[in-house]
């Protein structure tokens, strides 16, 4: 059957061993061009006819033999980017596609392999061989040839990198807002652009105010680095840099996966809070008891802030304090300590919002209360909605 559709084939195109093996690619193991050469062998010494390899395939013009070629394109298109793995992709132009598709069909053929297919390999081997890379399903680099118009074009993995981030100062938005010089994430990304050459993208798992500290192990946030140039960075000297700021330190940097990534920002978490809470008509020792012992495990009802109402749905959220402690400080000052659910907007909780948020600091007391500074001492792993959550 084999030699019978192959002798139909050449008696109407002139394939190279590459198209011709490639006809018959489910049959067997080898390569496409061996088994080419096979059968163009045998058909001769049953035939006594000359199929002799054509100088130029009607198929594939010849892009097999032009190889090394691409090899020194794809060198010269990668050479400003470090990478340890690859893979080859490749564009055909559709005359071609369907050119082979028409012989497909007009010999019934159903054992073949499709063009690009077999071009992506055996470039991808060549590539392999020459350069000391890896072929990978998952790579640093995808490398695109067009072989016909030897165009090459690069698609460059991302790189992610999770750590915590600290918070030090007041004064400094999470990301870029008018009116602030920098931010947590220019002074993160500022590194990492530095030390990856390329693009910077930070996403926080969560976000604080401007003027509310990050303390203690830090919040959980992910940078996306895009098209980096480096990939063999030191994450300790990445570190060090941001943490000199003074402003802003990391820790626990690591390399991470897109799937690592996207749940560490759709994690829940619970938070454990510092409020100095101040109280313009006076608060006495009894009052803060009274306040911690109402909150201390109470379902919040929360209708978004006025404050967010521009970046967040108006709907009521329900949220939960699982913990209140606090400390009387002076006739109008007392600390407050809680620790929430994500999602709870801690300057309403004291305030009340004019009633959006119950209860409430304010409620409880029967007076108006306010936050004068706010710290998020802790950002903890359970099953709480990731949200705003000053």
């Amino acid at each position: 059957m084999i030699l019978e559709k192959a002798k139909e084939v050449l008696e109407e195109y002139g394939l190279c061993n590459h198209c011709l093996g490639r006809l018959f690619a489910k049959l067997g193991t080898g390569s496409n061009e061996e088994r080419g050469k096979a059968i163009r062998l045998v058909l001769e010494m049953e035939t006594g006819l000359n199929f002799e390899e054509p100088d130029e395939c009607d198929l594939c013009g010849g892009v097999f033999r032009k190889i090394p070629e691409f090899v020194d394109l794809c060198i010269e298109a990668v050479k400003d980017y470090e990478f340890e793995t690859f893979r080859i992709g490749s564009r055909f132009p559709q005359e071609i596609i369907e050119k082979e598709r028409e012989i497909w069909t007009k010999f019934k053929i159903e054992t073949g392999e499709p063009i690009n297919r077999e071009f992506n390999r055996e470039l991808g081997k060549a590539f392999a061989v020459k350069t000391g890379k890896k072929p990978s399903t998952n790579p640093d680099l995808v490398i695109v040839v067009e072989p016909f118009s030897k165009k090459v074009e690069l698609q460059v993995n991302p790189i992610y990198v999770a750590g915590r981030y600290r918070k030090l100062v007041r004064g400094i938005p999470q990301t870029p807002a008018p009116g602030f010089k920098e931010s947590v994430a220019t002074i993160i990304c500022r590194a990492f652009r530095k030390h990856f050459n390329g693009k910077c993208v930070f996403k926080g798992a969560g976000r604080e105010d401007v003027d509310v500290r990050m303390l203690g192990r830090g919040r959980p946030f992910v940078v996306e680095i895009k098209r980096p140039k480096k990939r063999k960075i030191d994450l300790e000297d990445v570190e060090r840099e941001i943490n000199s700021s003074r402003k802003v330190e990391v820790l626990d940097l690591r390399l991470i996966t897109p799937r690592e990534a996207e749940e560490i920002l759709t994690r829940r978490h619970r938070k454990l809070y510092e409020a100095l809470v101040y109280v313009k008509d006076g608060v006495s020792r009894e009052e803060v008891e009274k306040v911690v012992r109402e909150l201390t495990g109470a379902e919040i009802r929360q209708r978004t802030p006025r404050r967010v109402l521009n970046s967040r749905a108006d709907l009521v959220r329900v949220r939960k304090v699982y913990k209140a402690e606090g400390e009387l400080i002076d006739d109008k000052h007392f600390k407050l300590r809680l620790l929430t659910d994500g999602g709870l907007y801690i300057k309403e909780l004291i305030s009340g919002d004019k009633g959006r948020t119950t209860p409430s600091v304010s409620e409880i007391l029967g007076k108006e209360a306010w936050c004068e500074l706010l710290d998020v001492l802790e950002v903890l792993e359970d099953d709480a909605d990731v949200e705003g959550d000053s």
